[in-house]
């Protein structure tokens, strides 16, 4: 299983915009297969801040997502908005 935390700082001005943006991404994202989890969480102190925690069931997975009709499309109309954007992956160690 893969993790990724996608962390945004949105511009101030565009916070609604990017919370209507999203969505359909998370819709969407939601039904593929391979998908496990596809949340967005929102800074409590920094209205700006936003983090993706999303969970696929392997790398075949993510590929296919980042691939999707709706993904190629949303994405560049967040970027346009974004002041920064970080994502991170990880493996999950069963132990």
């Amino acid at each position: 299983m893969i993790l990724i935390v996608a962390k945004s700082i949105i511009k101030k001005e565009c916070i609604e915009e990017y919370k209507n943006l999203v969505k359909e991404l998370i819709e969407k994202s939601r039904k593929e297969e391979g998908n496990i989890s596809y949340d967005l969480h929102q800074d409590i102190n920094n209205p700006q801040a936003f983090v993706f925690v999303e969970y696929w069931k392997d790398i075949e997975s993510i590929e296919a997502h980042n691939n999707s009709e709706h993904f190629k499309r949303i994405i560049p109309e967040i970027n346009k908005i974004r002041e920064s954007a970080e994502a991170v992956r990880y493996e999950k160690l069963d132990y």
